[in-house]
């Protein structure tokens, strides 16, 4: 039998992953545009892209490397939960609270990138990595 909050980490996994297939729907066509040869490009950064491409282009690519900051913690005290016999119940429902306000930041991002909006979605999920935090600390400690 398996834990429950593997559940909402799959979903947030497979939302990544539909972030990155966004981003790469639009940046790649916007890097044409520009006359971006991907051949002659040689040590680039992130920040180059920001100066050469649309700032609504960047938006899910920025986005997408905020998928990989802070639920990389969420995966982690999912797994201590999910270990502990312990991702059942009120753990799962905040997990999938978690991921459904990761998803609207995402799509908030992604379109019209109000960072006070943004902020509400980011700082509500935070409180849930919160919660999930303490749940997991009161299971192993």
């Amino acid at each position: 039998m398996h834990s429950d909050i593997l559940r909402p980490m799959v979903v947030l996994i497979a939302w990544t992953l539909v972030m990155l297939g966004w981003t790469l729907a639009t940046r790649l066509p916007a890097m044409k545009a520009a006359g971006v040869d991907m051949g002659k490009l040689v040590g680039t950064k992130a920040a180059d892209a920001d100066r050469g491409l649309p700032a609504n282009i960047q938006w899910k690519a920025h986005n997408y490397n905020h998928l990989m900051e802070q639920p990389t913690l969420f995966y982690g005290v999912c797994a201590v939960l999910a270990l502990s016999g312990t991702g059942n119940g009120v753990n799962a429902w905040i997990a999938w609270a978690y991921v459904g306000l990761r998803i609207v930041h995402s799509v908030v991002q992604a379109t019209t990138n109000r960072v006070r909006h943004r902020f509400v979605f980011f700082m509500l999920s935070s409180l849930m990595l919160v919660a999930l935090t303490l749940h997991a600390a009161l299971a192993v400690f």
